[in-house]
């Protein structure tokens, strides 16, 4: 069975389901060094074309698949995954489970009516709050893009307001079978150079085990109330000892590759067995910490030859002489250590270390 993976960036997902010894073709925007490695890919990126769900449909005709799993973004565009399997076997949540599960006006209700924290939101259309700590965030959002403090403009569509929870940024990442999930691990979240954006994860979480097991019932009662299937991530801010659930991510996370990386198992293995009915069996990782990072261009570069960041063990490597633009990302670091602050060292390091083999790049003419 020929799988296809779909999504903005597909690497790390090829990556786990090559280790569990899955036939795969992918369709991102990137179209990496790496990627190309692993399995046959084509590039929104190669392509000339900019980014958008839609356009991975496109760039996925004439390719031959029988089933289709997807990545970080389709989880907003559940017409697009509709259109990406049709008379295929879809390796995920269905369209209507996406629309249910992503919407704010039914999945916090739901939850802290059962006890569970989460924050105050406000709806494009409700009422201005008078004052206080809000973010301003897209409802179709991912990897922190689009988030910034509220200032008291107008809500835009599109747009919900979301009271803002002093605390630490974390994920968790869970298996789930349609009824029932097992905990897989969780992460303390990294930020980007800017705003909310996205920078990587640490694995696990250091934080006290009323917590974990609070996380745990949240998996569970977000699995019972909409039937989730395979991997899925939970967003949350570790707040006063309680995790304050932000969003679900119903989909194969960033953060699950450091499962691979510390099990030495296959994430996409497990995604396989939930999404077939079957409740896989919870993964341990041996003590440490193990950790990614993206790596943002601090200026416009030039990447130079990435060839030897292969060899490295980088990931998601832009092709030799690449010009990567202010603020996007150029690659994933990865690194492990004895505990959370030696891991972060040695990914800064590893950080460091890519952007000294890249060069200023000149403005376009």
């Amino acid at each position: 069975m020929k799988i296809l993976i779909a999504g903005l960036t597909t690497r790390a997902a090829a990556e786990s389901a090559v280790r569990a010894g899955c036939d795969v073709v992918t369709v991102d925007h990137f179209g990496d060094l790496d990627q190309k490695r692993l399995c046959p890919n084509v590039s929104l990126r190669e392509r000339g074309v900019e980014y958008a769900a839609a356009a991975l449909v496109d760039a996925a005709r004439g390719l031959a698949y029988d089933a289709v799993a997807y990545c970080g973004g389709l989880e907003n565009h559940p017409r697009v995954v509709a259109r990406l399997a049709k008379g295929r076997e879809l390796l995920g949540n269905t369209p209507e489970t996406l629309r249910r599960v992503r919407d704010p006006a039914q999945l916090f209700p739901v939850l802290a009516a059962r006890g569970f924290a989460v924050p105050e939101t406000i709806l494009a259309g409700g009422p201005l709050p008078p004052g206080g700590r809000w973010l301003s965030k897209p409802v179709r959002g991912g990897g922190g893009v689009g988030i910034h403090a509220w200032t008291g403009q107008p809500l835009a569509a599109g747009r919900i307001l979301q009271a803002h929870v002093e605390g630490t940024a974390a994920s968790a990442a869970f298996a789930a079978d349609g009824a029932r999930c097992v905990l897989l691990g969780w992460t303390e979240q990294l930020r980007g150079p800017r705003g909310f954006l996205y920078g990587g994860n640490i694995l696990p979480l250091e934080a006290p085990a009323a917590a974990l097991d609070e996380v745990r019932r949240l998996a569970e009662a977000v699995t019972a109330e909409f039937g989730l299937r395979g991997l899925n991530g939970l967003d949350f801010v570790l707040s006063e000892g309680r995790p304050v659930l932000v969003e679900v991510n119903p989909r194969y996370c960033a953060s699950m590759e450091l499962l691979d990386q510390a099990t030495g198992a296959s994430a996409f293995a497990l995604h396989l067995d939930g999404c077939r009915g079957r409740l896989p069996e919870p993964v341990t990782a041996p003590p440490g910490s193990w950790g990614k990072a993206i790596v943002y261009a601090p200026r416009r570069v030039s990447v130079g030859d990435t060839l030897p960041w292969l060899e490295r063990g980088v990931r998601d490597v832009p092709p030799p002489d690449a010009v990567v633009e202010t603020g996007h990302p150029i690659c994933t670091v990865l690194a492990a250590g004895p505990s959370a602050a030696a891991c972060r060292e040695r990914l800064g390091a590893e950080a460091e270390a890519v952007l000294s083999r890249c060069r200023p790049a000149s403005a376009p003419a």
